[in-house]
């Protein structure tokens, strides 16, 4: 079941990402303030029409109004790997 379903009246984008609270993500892009593979954490998530994300990233800059196309997920798999 998704977690976030668009107002009956909105026509979502197609292959938007869905990320919760907390999620761990990373710029795919050139940001202000944050070059293109800055891992960040999801603050906020809101939208009417699009799911949009507030990201605190690791050099410390907050962005707001980001989306897929910003942004992408970060798996377990893709994560930083511990120090020896």
């Amino acid at each position: 079941m998704p977690s976030w379903t668009p107002h009956k009246l909105a026509n979502p984008l197609t292959g938007q990402i869905e990320l919760k609270v907390g999620a761990k993500c990373e710029a795919i892009i050139d940001l202000p303030g944050v070059p293109a593979g800055t891992r960040g954490k999801v603050m906020l998530v809101n939208g009417f029409n699009r799911l949009r994300y507030w990201v605190h990233f690791e050099n410390g800059v907050d962005v707001g109004q980001l989306d897929g196309a910003h942004i992408a997920p970060v798996t377990k798999k893709q994560a930083k790997p511990k120090p020896e």
